[in-house]
């Protein structure tokens, strides 16, 4: 690629470039990665178990449902509205999961997939009273929020609790290990290699049509970065029992719906309608369609997320998708960096989100400090990242960029 060795020459050009994105609000994944460093050094210094292999492993395990279910309301976020029921969905998909299983005996892969499919089906309607209606988002999936928690106490019964198998499908989402070492380091190899050549294949196209790209170097340097963290991160798994599958699986899913929001035309789509809705109408996109469909992408998620909760404890209850599992996962997103305006944030906002707020949350368990406090922290982060949204917005706006 011409420009691509990086030369001296280049390197104020790379810096004043930085510089620029940084006063124009353009900051990306920077405050969210600073925040989670703190974090770690915070309680790595208070108490050394948090970094141990074990509570790190415990950590990968943890963030995943909540996750995937923030994962879901990153699409929501993107075209600026908000899914408020998405607590209350995945409670339902987890307790017609476990009655279809335990109560009337389906198979778990048949009763998984009813489940996501009941998922989906909820999104449509949402999405439909929504964008077809003209109902606020707001209002339509708070009604869901208390109407779908009231049908997931109706599944469940008189005895409110489902105990799922211990040896099942479900239940090893989360319990099951990848012992052999060569796994973690084989999947750390294999996401390396794999970004390096679609970046480096992105930049090919990008000099090809003349627009700007990343230099050789840039490359490099990334892919570097995210070796370095990715072979890291498989050392300290492998240190206690292996990769999890749970782990796997979502960082699977962020690979794939990254490459939907990023490279599709259906996810640029959803950032365009983000951008403007009026300008996306204008423009000739099916604002209806799309609208609807990140309903139905963010409650499918929701499902999904809920069966993986309900595998870490192994039963699905009256507390399934109750607490603060809604605010943890609209948290997540926003702290991760997706925009509350729309237009602005990626699906990877999800689990830098999720991992600061279960960061906060292993830190005040290991210390012994009262739950009181995990929501204090966690607040002060959402008002900072939401602040930090909010100031970038507004310096964009200065330099002609919304």
């Amino acid at each position: 690629m011409s420009g691509g060795s990086g030369t001296a020459g280049d390197r104020p050009h790379r810096w004043g470039a930085l510089r620029d994105s940084l006063r124009s609000g353009e900051l990306g994944s920077l405050p969210v990665l600073l925040s989670l460093a703190s974090i770690w050094l915070i309680f790595a210094s208070l108490d050394e178990k948090f970094l141990s292999p074990r509570n790190l492993s415990n950590l990968g395990v943890d963030i995943v449902g909540t996750g995937l279910i923030a994962v879901g309301v990153v699409f929501v976020l993107l075209v600026g509205e908000i899914d408020l029921s998405v607590g209350s969905v995945s409670g339902l998909a987890a307790a017609v999961f476990a009655v279809l299983n335990v109560q009337h005996g389906m198979a778990e892969v048949p009763a998984v997939l009813v489940a996501v499919a009941l998922g989906a089906a909820i999104g449509a309607v949402h999405g439909f009273f929504f964008a077809k209606v003209g109902v606020p988002a707001f209002v339509v999936t708070l009604a869901g929020l208390l109407g779908w928690n009231g049908l997931m106490l109706y599944v469940l019964g008189s005895s409110g609790t489902v105990n799922l198998d211990d040896e099942g499908l479900v239940a090893m989402l989360t319990s099951h290990y990848f012992n052999d070492v060569a796994v973690a380091y084989g999947v750390a190899a294999l996401g390396t290699a794999g970004y390096f050549l679609v970046s480096f294949r992105d930049a090919r196209r990008r000099i090809a049509a003349g627009v700007p790209a990343r230099t050789g170097g840039g490359i490099a340097v990334r892919t570097g970065a995210l070796g370095a963290v990715t072979f890291a991160a498989a050392f300290v798994l492998n240190r206690f029992q292996g990769l999890p599958l749970a782990l796997l699986i979502f960082i699977t899913v962020l690979v794939g719906l990254d490459h939907v929001l990023r490279r599709t035309t259906y996810g640029r789509m959803i950032f365009a309608i983000g951008g403007g809705v009026e300008a996306a109408r204008r423009a000739g996109l099916g604002v209806v369609r799309v609208r609807i469909s990140v309903f139905m992408v963010s409650s499918t998620m929701a499902a999904v997320g809920g069966l993986f909760l309900a595998s870490r404890v192994t039963s699905a209850s009256q507390a399934s998708g109750g607490g603060n599992l809604l605010m943890n996962t609209i948290a997540a997103a926003v702290i991760g960096g997706t925009s509350l305006f729309g237009g602005r944030g990626r699906v990877w906002s999800a689990l830098l989100g999720v991992l600061v707020i279960q960061s906060i949350a292993s830190g005040v368990a290991l210390l012994g400090i009262q739950a009181a406090v995990q929501y204090m922290i966690t607040g002060g982060v959402l008002l900072v990242a939401v602040v930090i949204d909010a100031l970038s917005r507004r310096a964009q706006k200065a330099h002609g960029r919304v």
